[in-house]
């Protein structure tokens, strides 16, 4: 809706208001009259026919008469793989212009195209709300202001936008895996969003190995989430899990875009870390696990993506390899640097090698930091379990984890 809106109005924040007119609009309407057999087709009409009207208030209605192409109704169905739905995919590239700063290309992306909160997008880039909002609405007005085409770019300009455009889906499947706050460990809908547009990327750039990678990425490791809780929604480790349950049809569709990508020879981050993904999908089992390829692999992501998180990965593959005093080294080394403080992961898994090196005060030190920085239930509740077993060692309590 936003998008179709977008192309009529050729203005984010009006078109914003629109779409929210919309759904208004729906809420009286709809009581009165029942739901309309193509709801998505309402909704983006009524919208549309708002932004006209603030045309035409605002008397710009023949200065912007190049924009006001009618397309026929159509519902807003998902990808289909034959055919790309060009509005979301304008409003995706106007976002990831390169006139805007990376993250806030990214940011914008996230919040317009794929429904993130601004506080889910602030916890991805470990800042505060209010400096998000700040960033987002730089961005809109920074396209306005530029007079940002609202198309997608031609042949030649697409490689410069790639890489934001892949960082935003990664980024959206991501917060979908693992919900930042709330009761359930994962946001079916924002999974499928994500594979949905990597798909009509792959469909749009079918040569790119890095396209083929994420799509990869999302497919290998989403292929695990009937198992990554138990019938009571709480959180089950790897180790845990039960790998008949795995979705085997994705595994293969991933390991096949996986074996395209490396044929190019040209590996890239989200490459490798289908690479990762893949040598745990394929594993018979936690033990079988090939955790000294895995750590190479990690070697490689982390020359081609130097992060701080790709790092910390890591240092859980070094604890599997050299055990857990190395990697709490490795641990340290990131508490110094500074980039992760306040990301619930690092005292999380410096509390299982803890645990594991049966240092329990210590642990319990650990655990504490990390649920005052959890949001996610699922992942609190497993915490907590954890918590209470270092606390108390002999309670006979086995967490669910």
């Amino acid at each position: 809706m936003l998008a179709a809106t977008a192309r009529v109005v050729g203005d984010l924040d009006v078109a914003e208001e629109c779409v929210q007119d919309a759904y208004l609009a729906a809420l009286e309407t709809w009581a009165r009259e029942g739901v309309p057999r193509r709801p998505g087709a309402w909704l983006t009409t009524t919208a549309k026919r708002r932004a006209l009207d603030v045309l035409r208030r605002e008397r710009i209605l023949r200065a912007k008469m190049p924009l006001l192409v009618e397309p026929g109704e159509v519902e807003m169905d998902e990808f289909d793989g034959e055919s790309i739905p060009d509005d979301r995919l304008r409003l995706i590239f106007t976002c990831c212009h390169p006139a805007l700063a990376r993250e806030a290309q990214v940011a914008l992306t996230l919040r317009l195209v794929c429904g993130v909160s601004t506080a889910d997008i602030a916890r991805v880039f470990l800042v505060s709300e209010p400096t998000m909002a700040a960033r987002v609405t730089r961005a809109k007005k920074k396209i306005s202001v530029a007079r940002i085409p609202y198309r997608v770019p031609d042949a030649a300009e697409l490689p410069e936008r790639l890489d934001t455009v892949l960082s935003v889906v990664h980024l959206l499947y991501t917060t979908g895996h693992t919900a930042s706050s709330g009761t359930d460990l994962v946001r079916a809908d924002v999974i499928d969003h994500a594979l949905n547009l990597a798909r009509m990327i792959l469909a749009l750039m079918p040569d790119e190995p890095e396209v083929r990678g994420l799509l990869a990425l999302v497919l290998l490791t989403d292929a695990r989430r009937a198992t990554r809780t138990d019938a009571q929604g709480r959180l089950l480790l790897l180790e845990e899990q039960d790998r008949s349950g795995w979705d085997r049809a994705a595994i293969e569709e991933g390991g096949r875009l996986l074996a395209g990508a490396f044929r190019t020879g040209r590996v890239g981050r989200y490459t490798l870390q289908a690479a990762i993904a893949c040598l745990h999908a394929v594993a018979v089992s936690y033990a079988a696990t090939d955790w000294h390829h895995i750590l190479r692999l990690y070697d490689q992501l982390l020359s081609v993506w130097p992060s701080p998180v790709v790092a910390l990965n890591r240092a859980v593959a070094v604890s599997m390899v050299a055990g857990p005093q190395a990697a709490l080294d490795e641990l340290d080394a990131l508490e110094r640097d500074g980039r992760l403080a306040g990301y619930h992961y690092l005292p999380a898994i410096r509390a299982d090698l803890l645990r594991r090196l049966d240092r329990p005060g210590e642990a319990a030190v650990a655990y504490r930091a990390a649920l005052d920085l959890a949001d996610n239930e699922a992942e609190r509740e497993f915490l907590a379990a954890r918590l209470s077993e270092a606390v108390d060692p002999g309670s006979g309590r086995s967490p669910e984890g």
